[in-house]
């Protein structure tokens, strides 16, 4: 008897092995495949722009950095005492607009150097709506909590995400022939769009993943926002706000994304490695005991 709809992921022909160079960038789910990674010991820069939800945003700090090109000096913000960039998360900031500057060209030039050497960019896109700033009629990453009046919301279309990600690729291996893209949508529901509405939203991001698969070469898609909603498809595998998954589910699909990723080197290294983590975790209630020091030789 079956119990659930088990995913189970063909084995990539391209292979992760412990010299493999890796960027994550995009939605919060961005950072959770970063730190997995890097608990791997693998050598990942994990979402150095922090949470960034759309794909026109995501694609942008990535051209910018990539070309390490400035700022827009025309898309600062300040709400209250504190100074924004409608590029970046609120995490980038100042307390004056020379200082957010700063903090920003820093993140697009510490991104441009890891970027040269990148052997894999994982790009995780959250939603399909945009904010628009009415004024200049960009598209924003962050409204800063400023007064919606400036903003237009839109739900960008399959074509618009495909083209802004056909020449963000062609300007990319330009510039690195050999780099692997990987696409995934990120298993996070935007609840705030109403749940009809994220299924539409998500829907657009999964159809632009896969037109993206079929027209560029070294760009695969692996499945996360799947492996949630339709393998593990359960309350109990979220945090209780009932919308992120929770620490077993990031677990899970991140087992997924090793077992068709990694080479079988590394897993043999990884598994090794998390006996070590395991170890290095343990603290013992009797120290300097025979059994604690067999413990200590033993790792």
């Amino acid at each position: 008897m079956h119990l659930r709809t088990e995913l189970l992921l063909p084995p990539s022909s391209w292979k992760i092995t412990q010299k493999t160079r890796l960027l994550t960038v995009g939605s919060c789910f961005a950072e959770v495949m970063g730190q997995q990674l890097q608990h791997n010991k693998l050598s990942v820069l994990a979402n150095p722009f922090g949470t960034i939800f759309n794909p026109v945003s995501i694609a942008k700090l990535i051209e910018q950095s990539a070309e390490n090109q400035l700022v827009e000096s025309s898309f600062f913000a300040k709400n209250q005492d504190t100074w924004f960039h409608y590029d970046f998360h609120s995490s980038s900031w100042g307390n004056t607009q020379a200082a957010c500057a700063a903090a920003v060209q820093r993140q697009l030039a510490s991104t441009h150097e890891f970027l040269k050497s990148t052997d894999c960019l994982i790009i995780t896109f959250g939603t399909a709506f945009v904010y628009r700033h009415v004024e200049n009629g960009q598209i924003v990453a962050n409204c800063h909590k400023m007064p919606a009046h400036l903003f237009k919301k839109e739900l960008l279309t399959t074509t618009q995400v495909v083209k802004t990600f056909e020449k963000l690729h062609a300007k990319l291996k330009a510039q690195n022939a050999e780099l692997k893209l990987i696409l995934t949508v990120s298993p996070v529901r935007h609840t705030r769009d109403t749940l009809p509405l994220n299924q539409v939203s998500k829907s657009t991001l999964r159809v632009a993943c896969h037109e993206l698969t079929q027209l560029l070469p070294d760009c695969h898609y692996f499945p996360s926002y799947e492996l949630m909603l339709d393998d593990l498809r359960d309350y109990r595998f979220y945090k209780s706000d009932l919308i992120h998954p929770n620490e077993v589910a990031e677990a899970y699909i991140f087992e997924q994304f090793a077992d068709a990723y990694f080479s079988p080197e590394l897993k043999a290294f990884s598994a090794e490695w998390q006996k070590i983590r395991q170890a290095l975790a343990h603290r013992p209630q009797q120290t300097g005991t025979v059994a604690h020091r067999q413990f200590l030789e033993n790792f």
